[in-house]
């Protein structure tokens, strides 16, 4: 099967105005959201046009305008780089899992950090923290992908598996607490193991 060349990737004729061009980059790029591979063509085909475009120019063919003199400089950054899992993953582990930036692991820590110290130094204060947890959690799952029945699906597990093993735990790390000055309870400890189990599903998984 013959190749197709930029133009016809980019769905224009070499007749088309450079807003036309863009316009049909934007529309292509919008169209294959998520698809990075398919946006890398589209951006490689839009350069290629560009060339061909100054090229032409050169030889007092057409004329282009003088802000795509310098393509390069109009090149899109993405807006929150990701790393993308390896091809062999299996399907299921590249629809869950996330690759977070930076910002998207230290934000949800942030809220754990201070949801454990509140239940530490105010017990009585283990309900107001886990419905804030919980709140959170789902918050920054929605964000990513607008999925509101995924979002809370991921947060309920998290936080009954956060529950679950810290009850069940509890005996066997409560010895590590006994010489500390603040005692940690059972519902204080389960309260810790959920959020740095919601923590780990509001910043790996989506």
């Amino acid at each position: 099967m013959t190749e197709q060349n930029p133009y016809e990737q980019l769905r224009v004729t070499e007749s088309s105005s450079f807003e036309d061009i863009q316009a049909a980059k934007s529309r292509l790029r919008a169209e294959c959201e998520g698809n990075e591979e398919q946006i890398r063509k589209i951006d490689a085909a839009y350069d290629a046009v560009l060339m061909d475009r100054l090229r032409l120019r050169q030889e007092g063919k057409i004329k282009v305008p003088d802000r795509i003199r310098f393509p390069e400089k109009l090149a899109e950054p993405p807006s929150n780089p990701k790393v993308d899992l390896p091809n062999n993953s299996p399907a299921w582990m590249q629809r869950l899992v996330d690759t977070p930036s930076r910002a998207d692991i230290l934000r949800p820590l942030g809220v754990s950090v201070g949801l454990s110290a509140l239940v530490i130094f105010a017990p009585t204060a283990v309900q107001i923290a886990l419905i804030g947890g919980v709140g959170s959690t789902f918050y920054f799952l929605y964000r990513k992908e607008r999925k509101l029945g995924r979002a809370v699906l991921l947060t309920f597990v998290g936080l009954l598996l956060g529950l679950l093993l810290g009850s069940f735990t509890y005996e066997f790390v409560a010895g590590l607490f006994a010489n500390l000055p603040i005692g940690i309870g059972v519902d204080t400890f389960a309260s810790i193991l959920t959020f740095l189990l919601l923590w780990l599903v509001s910043s790996f998984l989506h």
